[in-house]
């Protein structure tokens, strides 16, 4: 890739800090959460074992559960702060992150462009997989989050609740905390990372600069759009540091591979 090349800014610094918030609270909370969900695995007694035991490893899944609940409220602020300030298209429009009828068409058009039937859609600012995993987000917090919190403090909520409730709670958060971890090591990786253009992995959301190159193959709507209502120009940025660039590639890739080998673990168990 060329460094030295144009580059825009796509991602601001507070959004990059709420996804470093993200990457680290989910690792931690995948690599505490495991091992006492396959407890009974060789890997699993391992892990829980190199963590500190299974004490230490509960504390630490309830440190990064609050760093959790922390990049929610933190990103809720920010949008209401959006909202307050009279912003538009918070909740349709462009730049909007709301699933709108024309992300089911392009998503419909990419499984023709997959197939050989049709051009690749032309995409906006995000795309119908990029809104599906904000989404995801939500949905996780709202279902994993509220679980874990029944769990976490079962004393507080059985003087409201009754006793089946909290069988119900250990298996929605187990099952859903799987289907996340699996979703996110799988799809999610391979579309922000993996696949073939994005090989080994995407460095926009540690340095927030997409190259023109780039930007205009993934997103034209969006770069043509910005560039017919003069707005293009005022998102040139310099091309990221190399000491930027580095800390992407270290970072990125070790949490890309921590991802994959918990993905491996899990699936090779559930084969045997």
């Amino acid at each position: 890739m060329n460094h030295a090349g144009t580059y825009y800014l796509r991602l601001n610094l507070y959004h990059r800090i709420l996804h470093g918030m993200v990457i680290v609270s989910f690792l931690g909370l995948a690599m505490t959460g495991l091992p006492l969900k396959y407890a009974e695995t060789g890997w699993g007694h391992w892990l829980s074992w190199a963590l500190g035991g299974p004490f230490t490893a509960g504390y630490l899944h309830r440190v990064f559960a609050i760093v959790t609940f922390l990049y929610f409220v933190l990103h809720l602020a920010y949008v209401a702060r959006l909202i307050l300030r009279g912003r538009s298209g918070v909740f349709w429009g462009p730049d909007s992150m709301v699933p709108q009828p024309r992300d089911v068409t392009q998503f419909f058009q990419h499984l023709r462009y997959f197939l050989g039937l049709g051009r690749r859609p032309r995409f906006g600012r995000w795309t119908y997989w990029e809104k599906f995993d904000y989404w995801a987000v939500f949905w996780g917090i709202a279902i994993i989050g509220s679980s874990g919190l029944l769990l976490w403090f079962p004393t507080v909520f059985a003087r409201y609740l009754p006793g089946w409730t909290f069988n119900l709670a250990v298996l929605i958060h187990s099952d859903e905390a799987l289907l996340a971890v699996g979703f996110i090591f799988s799809v999610h990786f391979f579309n922000a990372n993996l696949r073939p253009e994005k090989f080994p992995m995407d460095p926009v959301i540690f340095t927030g600069r997409i190259d023109e190159e780039h930007f205009r193959l993934e997103h034209p709507e969006e770069y043509e759009r910005l560039r017919a209502e003069d707005r293009l120009e005022a998102l040139k940025a310099d091309p990221p540091p190399r000491w930027l660039r580095n800390f992407s590639r270290v970072v990125g890739l070790s949490a890309l591979g921590v991802g994959l080998v918990l993905l491996w673990l899990i699936v090779s168990t559930a084969l045997r």
